[in-house]
């Protein structure tokens, strides 16, 4: 079966662009990867993977994030 194909160079700024503003919100909480996964209920690799833009998150670790970092969910996608 042949690989998909890559995603488009956008989509990947978007989705680093994305990982920056979680990092940064995380950042002004003073809360480490670990802690910010534990309270989204999420692994820490998954965190670092999000915050990275490594991995597309799934919509659920997004609500998830948001919801521990007691923001908006539309606050992930500001300034895009």
């Amino acid at each position: 079966m042949p690989a998909p194909p890559a995603e488009p160079t956008w989509v990947l700024d978007r989705r680093r662009q994305v990982g920056c503003r979680i990092r940064a919100l995380r950042e002004e909480r003073r809360l480490s990867q670990e802690a910010l996964a534990e309270l989204a209920g999420i692994s820490r690799h998954t965190m670092y993977r999000t915050e990275t833009g490594a991995r597309a998150a799934s919509l659920d670790v997004v609500i998830r994030l948001a919801a521990a970092l007691d923001v908006p969910l539309g606050q992930l996608f500001r300034e895009l």
